[in-house]
Order: structure tokens, then C-alpha cells, then sequence
């Protein structure tokens, strides 16, 4: 089991910025091929934010490009979401996923494994 913990979320205003984190559990390099972001609201299903490949390939939900940026730290094993220009339809819970390499990042089926999660609330 790879244990993935998120940090990074909170409360801001339209327009601001926040950064997630995600630390993956020592060792955990050595073996998974993706890792990337999805978001989920109440009553919906989670949907993909962004995901990197370990040679540094990044997708990202077209609806985000431009105000998300995913990157990692591949010595300390964290993946960073910096998010600009907040809107008030951002907020959700933001899940770190890691798993296998995939043709498809915006579906789940390639996350192996989950956080817990971080809140993300954008007020107008």
C-alpha cells in the first residue's frame, strides 16, 4: 500500500492562487509510472484535474489549461498543483491518484492509489 498525503488547500477569494502537495511514501518511485490530481464535488463524479508520467509528459481537463500547473519533485517524491486565477466552480475536494501509464489520464482507470484528499473552497 502507498500512502499519498495531500496539504495545500483552504479558503480563498476569486482570482487568488493556491498550491497542493502531495507526498508519496519513500520508495514509492521506484514503481509507478503516473501521478496527477482529481477533483470532486458533492453529488458528482471525480474528474481529472492534470497527471505527469515519470518522463515529465503532463495532460491536463482542457477546461484547465492555462490556470492549473502540475509539476513533481522527483528526489523528494512530491507532486505539486499550482492553481491561478480561482474560481468559485474550483471548489472541491482535490485528491493526489498514482498508478500506471495510461493513454487516458482524464479517466480514473489508471490510478493504483488515492489520498485522502485536501478542500478547496473559492468564495466569490
Amino acid at each position: 500500500q502507498v500512502q499519498l498525503v495531500e496539504s495545500g488547500g483552504g479558503s480563498v477569494q476569486a482570482g487568488g492562487s493556491l498550491r497542493l502537495s502531495c507526498a508519496a511514501a519513500s520508495g514509492y518511485t521506484y514503481t509507478r509510472c503516473a501521478m496527477g490530481w482529481f477533483r470532486q464535488t458533492p453529488g458528482k463524479e471525480r474528474e481529472a484535474v492534470a497527471a505527469v508520467d515519470n518522463i515529465g509528459r503532463t495532460n491536463y481537463a482542457d477546461s484547465l489549461k492555462g490556470r492549473f500547473t502540475i509539476s513533481q519533485h522527483n528526489a523528494r517524491n512530491i507532486l505539486y498543483l499550482q492553481m491561478n486565477s480561482l474560481k468559485p466552480e474550483d471548489t472541491a475536494m482535490y485528491y493526489c491518484a498514482a498508478g500506471y501509464c495510461s493513454g487516458d489520464y482524464l479517466s480514473p482507470a489508471w490510478v493504483a492509489y488515492w489520498g485522502q484528499g485536501t478542500q478547496v473552497t473559492v468564495s466569490s
